[in-house]
């Protein structure tokens, strides 16, 4: 159902059950799929595909140009998966040519209100951003990791899955898949043992990522170095440990530690 005063433009493309409250825009460049729920007064514009089931609560605003001096207003989109809720005041802005061109949310993530996703940001599934989180241009976030509240993200840092990162942080390097940390700046306070045990981590899997952390994170010490014996111990097998080695020898930031 679409109320009266709602603004649909004709070229937006919006399956046959999709609600949309009162007062609220939706551009010519939207496309939302079944189930989405748009409340009032929110705005969803510009090139953006809403999946199945995504909700969007009211004053949201969905798919507006980024925040870059340098856009130039280039066919750039943004993408959210099936069953995301967008809560009060989030905003979502498109990519950039510079990057990928797209802003991704993955599925069944929660965007609590008041938080940014600035252009570029590719964020997964099942993903939770709590009040006020901001996460600058190109930052990524791997599925299912935890951001408190009024934690701010440093442009292109690189969030791993699994991780917890404490409210109120900042975080200006890249934080492990998997950690826990917290503070500003960020530091690392281990794994994100209470994470690991509510998904389902088998408990062998824990222990060798505590080893593996220690090894890697917890001694000063050269990176290649770190890498070197946990490679060299039977932790190595464990593919998130294997997940964990390849993301510390991939950062171009540095870690958190």
């Amino acid at each position: 159902m679409i109320h009266e005063t709602a603004v649909v433009d004709a070229g937006a493309e919006l399956a046959e059950d999709v609600e949309v409250g009162p007062f609220t825009v939706i551009g010519p460049g939207v496309s939302m799929g079944p189930g989405c729920r748009v409340g009032p007064h929110a705005v969803v514009e510009g090139n953006t595909r809403l999946g199945a089931g995504v909700r969007v609560f009211q004053f949201a605003s969905v798919g507006a140009p980024p925040q870059d001096k340098k856009y130039a207003g280039g066919e750039t989109r943004l993408e959210v998966g099936d069953g995301t809720v967008i809560r009060e005041c989030a905003t979502l802005h498109v990519g950039t040519e510079e990057d990928e061109g797209v802003t991704r949310v993955g599925a069944d993530c929660l965007v609590m209100a008041y938080v940014h996703i600035a252009h570029d940001c590719q964020v997964g599934d099942g993903v939770i951003l709590s009040n006020a989180v901001t996460l600058a241009g190109h930052v990524h976030v791997g599925d299912r990791a935890v951001l408190g509240g009024m934690s701010a993200i440093h442009q292109f840092c690189r969030i791993g899955p699994h991780a917890f990162v404490g409210g109120a942080s900042a975080v200006s390097k890249d934080v492990p898949p998997f950690a826990s940390v917290a503070g500003n700046r960020a530091r690392l306070y281990g794994l994100n043992s209470v994470g690991l045990e509510r998904a389902g981590f088998a408990p062998e899997t824990v222990e060798g990522l505590k080893r593996a952390f220690k090894a890697l994170f917890h001694k000063k010490r050269p990176r290649d170095e770190a890498l070197a014996e946990v490679a060299a111990s039977p932790d190595a097998e464990i593919p998130e440990v294997q997940q964990v080695m390849t993301f510390f020898r991939e950062s171009e930031r540095g870690v958190v530690r």
